[in-house]
């Protein structure tokens, strides 16, 4: 006879202990958690609650207060972020890199006999966008390539995103929007699914980082920032914020492009709009 179906009860949360919690996570992440997102957190949690042996989320809070390693705030932002991104996402950002920001950055190297390029991708996820960053690199410059100094810095909040970034493994579904020729190219089979080649993956540094730090701990400015798809979890004050502190650590003439359901507003950050989703520092 089979056994019966276990049911693990959900546990419920107060307006206190969500409020607590939001709070926390606005704090640390920036993130904004309106009512509309309790039955979202709600949900997520469920497994850390069981985790812990925690019967209240007020239990779960005190922890996160108390642990001083940050383990489990990193669980915290696994849990409620969403990594939801794809190769070749918002495509003419790749096409505007290619056509005018890669020269214009060539131009400025070239006439300070500098060979050292700058890229910071923000929001690096799963690893999708800065592979296809570094795609547009290695096609741009083609056989050049070597006599530059162009890796690619890629960040993230979340430790779970990374370790699927670092691996660069990817099923047949996500590697729908990567044409055939950088495919055979640039991966490599590896069972059901494709495998970033090693000359690709070396050519990418992958750190923790969260967004909300009030410095910025890079020894020199970039050229070209990517910090898409992002701050849509920031209210306004945040991300200007965070955008003024990217002006401050882009070069003069660099770029800023930001996810397309995004906008800055004008008045309040230094950055010149270009084109939609696009900005230069003056």
């Amino acid at each position: 006879m089979s056994e019966p179906l276990i049911q693990t009860e959900m546990k419920q949360i107060t307006d206190a202990e969500f409020h607590s919690i939001a709070d926390l996570v606005y704090k640390r992440f920036g993130i904004v958690l309106n009512d509309t997102k309790k039955s979202l957190v709600v949900g997520r949690l469920q497994k850390l609650l069981r985790q812990y042996n925690f019967s209240t989320f007020k239990q779960y809070y005190d922890m996160l207060v108390a642990d001083k390693t940050d383990k489990a705030l990193t669980e915290l932002s696994n849990q409620i972020t969403t990594n939801h991104t794809f190769f070749f996402r918002e495509s003419d950002h790749f096409d505007f890199f290619k056509s005018d920001i890669l020269p214009w950055m060539v131009k400025e190297h070239k006439a300070k006999n500098n060979n050292d390029l700058r890229i910071w991708c923000a929001a690096a996820s799963s690893g999708e966008e800065p592979y296809t960053l570094m795609m547009t690199l290695l096609e741009y410059f083609g056989a050049d390539y070597k006599n530059w100094n162009c890796g690619l810095l890629a960040t993230d909040v979340s430790e779970k995103a990374l370790t699927t970034a670092k691996k660069g493994l990817y099923d047949v579904q996500r590697m729908q929007g990567v044409p055939p020729q950088l495919v055979s190219k640039y991966f490599k089979k590896n069972g059901s699914g494709f495998e970033v080649i090693d000359q690709m993956r070396k050519e990418i540094t992958y750190r923790k980082f969260n967004l909300m730090n009030k410095s910025l701990p890079f020894k020199k400015p970039f050229d070209c920032i990517w910090c898409r798809n992002v701050m849509i979890y920031f209210d306004t004050p945040t991300k200007i914020e965070l955008v003024n502190r990217m002006y401050s650590m882009t070069v003069p003439g660099g770029y800023l492009l930001i996810g397309h359901s995004e906008t800055l507003g004008r008045e309040q950050t230094p950055w010149k709009y270009i084109k939609p989703a696009v900005y230069r520092k003056e």
